[in-house]
């Protein structure tokens, strides 16, 4: 056994019976033997004593040494290929079509041109169109995604590519916006951004490796030491041949789309299958768009479109249809859900699948097919109505939530949702609402990113959540709705502990104790000591998954 003591450490394990410790003896394992487990938390004397003959021993001068971070929604294939992007993310829209100028002037002919973040929200200018976007791009199909996902802008080459023309129907889940002579503009909505994917040259697997690669570097560089992607096949193809060239380092749950659901039942794929480094989650499916392109299923309507209240793409017996057949097969479901009619709808279906699945086990002839109940998650809950709160407990919904959008949406949710922003991104709502009920559980808060919706940096997902303020400190010194602050502690949770309990790791992730994955995260700060303000600008200066370093660890 190969042995590794850190030591003259600050140590935080997030564990209440051993909270503290300075040293950590680890069993360094590799990423096929399933070690690199710790072995044992304590003093510096007791740790060198029992270990220090048979082990290597590194000095961490004091630094600061916490659970390994996991972004619990992350779009891994997207994040992977946006490193290559144009960033749209900026402040007007003059300043966005500059940034594609630059790129047409030194891209070949008929090759795609990507770029991701816009927001016209933001913008003086407001939602662009392909006559604008047409004299820059003349030789190049061009497609940028909004910030969200939930829209796109699109020039006139990349609509004649998807044959998007005056005749084109919408879909049944989207929107093609049109002026007032019936041409597309550009700007396409949800499902619409389909028909403009669907012609865009997709990476093979093999091709998508060396991305993926140069993401995982990057992620683990920001202290995350896995992730709950949301990507589809291409994504999942790639990440095995990773895992099976011993490549992949970051502990990955994959999610599996909607559509894919009767393939996976046909070949018998369970939730949680898999090791320890590649495993399968829940099945993914959208309720409702996004707040920005004002697609989130509203209960009521928006305060700038009295008409509008969103787009709801699933209700709850659609969800139990399709949720019914994904129970009785073992798999899990991970609902999008961004507006209070969506999450309101979604947690109806969860009500009703928690009585099937408890049925299940009940009838005649049938045997038990899952151990234990599937833990069922809500993606972003961005808006809950409050009556709906305690439901979440009561039903043991995970809460998969990115702190990141309050600050970044703040502003937009005041215009759209005014009042009821009060229960928007209400991580603080959340984990108070107890049910009525003998016994008093909570909702677990399972946090990520949404990357590339945002930065998949967790201090800065870390530094949202305890300050509900942004970069420069807006909206002021209490932030945005102060009540639904979170401690720092109830933060890292989400990150480590609260993220492994969704993938059903809790007893493996999430903690440095003895038995736990040694996967962990050296910082040149205490989190605990610092200003607030300063926890966004923390960057750590080594990161350990499975007892192995793969960023940083040079210590004497």
């Amino acid at each position: 056994m190969a042995i590794r003591i850190l030591y003259n450490a600050n140590i935080y394990t997030l564990d209440p019976t051993t909270p503290v410790g300075s040293a950590i003896a680890i069993d360094e394992g590799s990423s096929r033997s399933g070690s690199g487990r710790i072995l044992a938390i304590g003093d510096d004397h007791t740790l060198l004593s029992e270990f220090a003959t048979r082990a290597k021993i590194q000095n961490l001068e004091g630094r600061t040494v916490l659970p390994g971070l996991t972004d619990a929604h992350i779009h891994l294939q997207q994040f992977a290929l946006g490193l290559r992007y144009i960033d749209c993310e900026t402040p007007t829209q003059k300043a966005c079509l500059s940034r594609v100028a630059d790129r047409a002037s030194n891209t070949p002919p008929e090759q795609w041109i990507r770029g991701h973040g816009w927001n016209h929200n933001d913008w003086p200018e407001g939602l662009g169109n392909n006559s604008i976007l047409d004299p820059l791009t003349p030789r190049n199909p061009t497609y940028l995604t909004a910030k969200s996902l939930h829209a796109a802008w699109a020039n006139s080459l990349a609509l004649k590519a998807a044959k998007i023309s005056t005749d084109t129907p919408d879909p049944l889940d989207g929107n093609i916006q049109r002026d007032p002579s019936g041409n597309p503009t550009g700007i396409l909505f949800e499902g619409a951004m389909r028909l403009i994917k669907e012609v865009i040259p997709e990476p093979t697997p093999q091709e998508l490796v060396g991305d993926l690669l140069t993401a995982q570097a990057a992620l683990c560089r920001m202290g995350l030491t896995g992730v709950h992607d949301f990507d589809r096949q291409t994504c999942f193809s790639a990440l095995q041949i990773l895992h099976h060239n011993d490549e992949l380092r970051m502990r990955i749950v994959k999610s599996i789309s909607v559509e894919d659901l009767s393939h996976a039942i046909a070949v018998g794929i369970r939730s949680g299958f898999g090791d320890d480094v590649l495993q399968i989650g829940g099945i993914k499916a959208f309720a409702d768009g996004a707040l920005g392109p004002h697609t989130a299923a509203m209960l009521h309507p928006y305060n700038d479109e009295p008409e509008n209240c969103g787009v709801l793409l699933l209700d709850a017996e659609e969800i139990f249809g399709f949720g019914s057949l994904a129970v009785e097969n073992g798999l899990s479901l991970a609902i999008h859900a961004i507006g209070d009619q969506a999450n309101h709808e979604v947690i109806n279906a969860l009500s009703q699948l928690k009585v099937y699945e408890r049925n299940l086990h009940k009838r005649k002839g049938t045997a038990p097919r899952s151990p234990k109940p599937l833990r069922h998650r809500i993606e972003h809950l961005q808006l809950i109505h409050p009556d709906d709160l305690p439901r979440l407990a009561q039903l043991g919904v995970i809460a998969s939530m990115q702190p990141i959008h309050a600050p970044s949406d703040m502003a937009m949710a005041d215009q759209l949702w005014g009042e009821r922003a009060a229960y928007g991104y209400a991580w603080r709502s959340i984990l108070n609402a107890i049910p009525s009920t003998q016994e008093r559980i909570t909702t677990i808060l399972a946090f990520g990113s949404d990357a590339p919706v945002e930065s998949p940096n967790p201090f800065w997902g870390l530094h949202a959540a305890i300050t509900r303020r942004r970069a420069d400190g807006t909206p002021g010194p209490d932030g945005w709705y102060p009540s639904q602050k979170l401690t720092l502690h109830e933060a890292l949770k989400g990150y480590t502990w609260g993220a492994a309990f969704a993938a059903g790791k809790e007893n493996q992730l999430g903690k440095l104790i003895r038995g736990y994955m040694a996967d962990l995260i050296v910082l040149d700060n205490d989190p605990f000591e610092l200003d607030p303000e300063q926890i966004r600008d923390i960057l750590p200066v080594g990161t350990m998954i499975n007892g192995t370093w793969v960023y940083g660890g040079e210590y004497k």
